[in-house]
């Protein structure tokens, strides 16, 4: 039986993919008996294809994250954003992350029981921590988006007319911060080359990092975990696993998407395409251009080796500024593939989740601010970055920090490198919501901007089906039955 491929290299038959996605019942007419999701997995191989349904529900071709910069558009990056946040604001990455949250309660529920049979007790234990990651990861979407949210677990009863309310932000994040924990402590360093897309160890430590330094920030604001999370980063990089690419045009070269530097990605492959690779292309090479740079933002991004690798400012010797339709930069991070298959709309590039540049400006980050001042180990964590982005030559245009910068200077200055190397992964919204700067690098849309916006609308639909449930701020409450 042929093999389907899917996100984060789980891979499972064709049979076992329809047992898992017709909800775990049997597709006998007349059961001899009912399989339920507590009683079904109960193989290695059925809890691997529920990781993979899990991430399908995040990644597929036109959907979720692989076609996912709408939600995000009212960044600074991206073109077309006004502040003007819609009602149905990410009503589509809630539905996808809940639903990839019961492909993972299930198994993990399963595991708890001792319900696997012939697997030998290290192998449970990495499963759960494999479990344990894709969990934390949902959530911490999740919370970053919408606040506090229902907090759904292996315990919650699996019923279709559930009714649970909000948890706060705080209880999601104590739940992240243990998922986390006990992932970092159970999965591997690294993998068999057939699964070097799985998470590893560090892979969890550096997301734990991301996390700590969130709560650091807004809307928690509890500036203990800025030591945490310094610690943390700090583990992932003298632990050696991952390291910079040496050359920014090859940080997103196919040749590279499983390392040194990826930790953590949205995965494709020749069996589970990306979304066709025109998305990112402008009509003069040929592309559609559904996802363009914000002009102004293209503007102020320093010259150099990085702003080439990175974004498509021009074709065959001419500015984007002489494009006709929409005049705008467009992104060349994940159209690293051949002409063959950009003409045949074959992708197999990933959208990094977690990247080892972004542990070190994490580091960067929060080892300044719980010092109080930029230490030489932060300046030469964040100057590593800034080193590669200009092809290590001095750069007017992006010059490297050093410890003579205030605290809140050398703040600034690390957050604007985020922007600069991060950019179009799925990084700079949640940037902007912690730091509280959305206003600020969108002073043309100042008119339209609440403190409201840094929170998305809860879906109407779970709003009218969940008595419990709770809106944002800002945004109207449907009628309910």
């Amino acid at each position: 039986m042929k093999k389907i491929h899917f996100p984060q290299a789980y891979t499972l038959t064709l049979t076992a993919l329809l047992t898992a996605l017709v909800g775990c019942k049997s597709l006998e007419e007349n059961p001899a008996s009912f399989v339920t999701p507590e009683n079904f997995y109960t193989s290695k191989a059925q809890v691997e294809a529920a990781f993979a349904s899990s991430m399908n529900n995040l990644w597929s071709a036109w959907d979720g994250y692989s076609y996912g910069f709408g939600p995000f558009v009212n960044d600074d990056q991206i073109y077309g954003g006004d502040l003007n946040i819609s009602i149905s604001q990410g009503d589509g990455l809630w539905k996808a992350h809940y639903e990839a949250l019961l492909n993972l309660n299930n198994p993990i529920s399963a595991i708890k029981k001792g319900n696997l049979r012939g697997v030998d007790d290290a192998t449970v234990k990495q499963l759960l921590a494999q479990a344990k990651f894709l969990r934390a990861f949902n959530y911490f979407m999740l919370v970053r988006m919408f606040g506090g949210v229902p907090l759904l677990t292996e315990e919650t009863p699996n019923t279709a007319q559930l009714q649970v309310p909000r948890a706060p932000a705080k209880e999601v994040y104590a739940l992240i911060v243990s998922d986390l924990t006990e992932a970092a402590a159970n999965l591997p360093k690294t993998w068999p080359a057939a699964q070097k897309a799985r998470p590893t160890s560090a892979a969890a430590k550096g997301l734990l990092a991301k996390v700590y330094l969130t709560m650091a920030t807004a809307p928690l604001n509890d500036v203990s975990y800025y030591q945490k999370a310094a610690d943390m980063a700090l583990q992932v990089m003298q632990e050696g696993t991952y390291s910079l690419v040496p050359k920014v045009e090859e940080v997103f070269s196919l040749a590279n998407k499983y390392g040194p530097e990826m930790m953590f990605s949205f995965n494709s492959s020749d069996d589970d395409l990306a979304t066709d690779p025109q998305i990112w292309a402008p009509g003069v090479m040929g592309g559609w251009g559904d996802f363009s740079a914000n002009p102004i933002w293209e503007r102020t991004y320093p010259a150099g080796p990085r702003k080439a690798a990175y974004l498509i400012t021009e074709y065959n010797g001419v500015p984007y500024t002489k494009w006709p339709g929409n005049q705008a930069a467009y992104i060349r991070k994940y159209l690293n593939i051949s002409t063959a298959d950009f003409n045949s709309y074959r992708s197999t590039s990933n959208i990094p989740i977690l990247r080892f540049a972004d542990v070190l400006l994490i580091f960067a980050e929060a080892e300044n601010m719980a010092k109080g001042a930029p230490t030489q180990a932060a300046v030469d964590a964040v100057n590593r970055v800034i080193d590669r982005a200009n092809g290590n030559v001095a750069n007017p245009a992006r010059p490297r920090l050093t410890t003579a910068l205030s605290k809140d200077a050398f703040d600034k200055a690390v957050i604007e490198e985020r922007n600069l190397e991060l950019c179009f992964e799925y990084d700079r919204w949640f940037d902007l919501v912690r730091k509280r700067m959305l206003k600020d690098v969108n002073p043309e849309w100042t008119a339209n901007f609440s403190e409201d916006d840094y929170l998305f609308p809860i879906p109407e639909a779970d709003l009218r089906m969940n008595s419990l449930l709770e809106q944002n701020p800002g945004y109207p409450t449907p009628a309910r039955n």
